[in-house]
């Protein structure tokens, strides 16, 4: 009764950060894929791809230590 609230929060948020952690994990793979086929060496591109690699492996971090489970 009194932790239902703390409950339902957890939940929405563990929603949402399931959605940014999936955003985050495709635009990885974008700039992953940019960088691969690009002809020059461009170092912005490679400093964007770095920096969507941190991110999505900071969120994967934070979901694992929540115990939140993917279901398909």
């Amino acid at each position: 009764m009194f932790f239902r609230k703390k409950q339902t929060l957890r939940s929405v948020y563990d929603d949402k950060l399931i959605e940014l952690l999936d955003r985050s994990r495709t635009d990885w793979f974008k700039h992953r894929e940019l960088l691969r086929l690009s002809f020059e060496q461009n170092s912005e591109l490679e400093a964007q791809t770095k920096a969507a690699q941190a991110k999505y492996f900071f969120l994967f971090r934070e979901a694992k230590k929540r115990q939140i489970r993917i279901k398909e």
